[in-house]
């Protein structure tokens, strides 16, 4: 019998509760109706009926979430727990997926089911240690998920197991991936695992036994032993989003280590200095003023990347100036920015699955890393294209055709041949997260840290007396209305008293915030 999505959502919610998800200490001055109402789950309001496709949109989001919330054990949940896959067409939770959807967001409602989720991707090892699990070259960015988790819920038991697991697996991949001369990160780009993401030389995977085309890059250093780097993955390419990544967990290594009283090692902050200057001296380009994708022995690749362009300026890689520069030099198809641009000439039949098409996820961190640097006209494109794609198709769909707008899941080498059509997969969790993204850190402007949140919204003129209510914070619970559009904030209050925009990590209770823009 086929559920209905009603009924689904229903058995979901029974699941959290039977699990203890739930478990989270009552959050104080919080009144017994407000407990029945549910205040776990944030609601997005409007007062313009023309433009509330943007709070049903947000519906759908937390819809799509809670529908990938589902029973499985892996890693140190050793016994069937509440989990948040990656989407409804996975088989689990993903390390770079539950890293993204938790730092996305998801975080911020689901602090018990987002903790379970990372730890599902954490793993002992021989001699005792934890480590990260996960597809070796980006599986660090689990560090930036549990960093988040920490700013959203304040759980510093986590956090300790969070410090131990980074040290271990950087240690790992400094030891097998790093490479002194250039100090830069050797691996394939943070979710790039198919070969659609790279150029016709790294397409040599060889075949399965049977006969199968293998479409994972991961089997590229197997079958070109004469190619491969002699140790750790084999892969010979360095790509700017892993490198931004690694930036980013040195970066907040010292943070944790003051959060939990340790001794705040100077070496986090010499290699994060080190690794910066690489990128900008190797990823770089002075011509394009932006940044090239990879570099490589064999030619480099001066193609976009979406997210490793996006990161660069969400972390600080890129300074002012060259921020602006990537803003107004990126490319943006008619449905938003593509994962990779332009796509591969070997699918001139269609658009590369990993190249040419629009990634959900990279258009929340595209549209993230525009209202960082108050461009709301740029926000608001890949947001305005988000939303029309979803509210048409109902869901969050994985990948769209970079022309139509359409799902399409693109081309790519598979086990049916050459070249294969690939599935773009339904209610996606980081399409979903992605639009939480652009709401908290885009039209609402919120910047988490370890002192609290800051407040410097990005509202585009179409989009007046925005409401955003039931947002659990640690130990409170966030109301906030914006009037008026812009990127000014000309006066900021909480529970009726002016203050400065921002709210501390200690608030405790209610929180009614009014926010006015001009």
């Amino acid at each position: 019998m086929k559920l209905s999505s009603t009924s689904f959502f229903i058995i979901v919610l029974i699941l959290l509760f039977v699990s203890g998800s739930c478990n989270r200490k009552d959050v104080k001055n919080i009144n017994s109706l407000e407990k029945r109402q549910n205040y776990y789950f944030p609601v997005l309001k409007t007062n313009d009926d023309a433009i509330d496709t943007i709070a049903h949109t947000f519906n759908i989001a937390i819809g799509d979430i809670m529908s990938n919330i589902r029973p499985y054990k892996n890693g140190l949940v050793r016994k069937e727990e509440a989990l948040l896959f990656a989407g409804l067409d996975y088989y689990g939770p993903w390390t770079r997926d539950a890293a993204i959807n938790i730092w996305s967001g998801a975080g911020l409602f689901l602090p018990d089911i987002s903790k379970r989720t990372l730890i599902s991707d954490l793993d002992s090892t021989a001699n005792g240690n934890v480590q990260i699990i996960g597809q070796y070259w980006d599986k660090i960015i689990w560090t930036i998920g549990a960093w988040n988790l920490y700013l959203y819920s304040g759980d510093k038991e986590f956090l300790k197991i969070a410090y131990d697991a980074t040290c271990y697996t950087l240690s790992g991949l400094e030891k097998d991936e790093f490479d002194p001369k250039l100090n830069l990160f050797r691996g394939p780009a943070v979710y790039g695992d198919g070969i659609s993401a790279y150029p016709d030389r790294y397409t040599q995977t060889g075949k399965y036994e049977g006969g199968e085309w293998v479409s994972t890059i991961t089997k590229w250093a197997a079958a070109n032993p004469d190619k491969r780097v002699k140790i750790g993955g084999g892969m010979p390419m360095f790509a700017l989003s892993t490198n931004c990544v690694d930036y980013e967990v040195y970066q907040i290594l010292p943070k944790i280590e003051k959060e939990l009283g340790l001794k705040v090692k100077e070496e986090w902050t010499d290699q994060s200095t080190r690794l910066k200057e690489a990128i900008n001296k190797n990823f770089w380009d002075n011509e394009k003023k932006n940044y090239r994708y990879l570099i490589d022995p064999y030619g480099n690749c001066d193609y976009q990347e979406g997210i490793g362009i996006s990161y660069a300026l969400l972390f600080g890689v890129a300074d002012k100036v060259q921020s602006e520069q990537v803003l107004n030099n990126t490319i943006v198809t008619k449905a938003g920015i593509p994962c990779v641009y332009p796509s591969f000439p070997r699918y001139k039949n269609g658009y590369g699955r990993h190249s040419g098409t629009v990634w959900t996820h990279v258009q929340g961190f595209w549209a993230n890393a525009a209202a960082k640097n108050q461009d709301a006209k740029r926000f608001d494109y890949d947001f305005n294209l988000l939303t029309l794609h979803t509210w048409r198709d109902k869901q969050f769909r994985e990948i769209y055709h970079p022309e139509t707008g359409l799902p399409y899941g693109g081309l790519q080498e598979s086990n049916e041949g050459p070249l294969d059509v690939w599935k773009s997969t339904e209610r996606q969790t980081w399409g979903a997260t992605a639009y939480l993204r652009m709401v908290f850190n885009g039209l609402f402007g919120m910047r988490f840290d370890e002192t609290g949140i800051s407040f410097s919204p990005v509202v585009p003129h179409q989009y007046p007396n925005l409401r955003l209510l039931n947002l659990l914070y640690r130990d409170a619970v966030l109301n906030v209305s914006i009037k008026g559009q812009g990127t000014k904030v000309v006066s900021f209050t909480v529970n009726g008293n002016s203050t400065q925009p921002f709210i501390p990590a200690n608030a405790e209770g209610i929180q009614n915030i009014q926010i006015h823009l001009k």
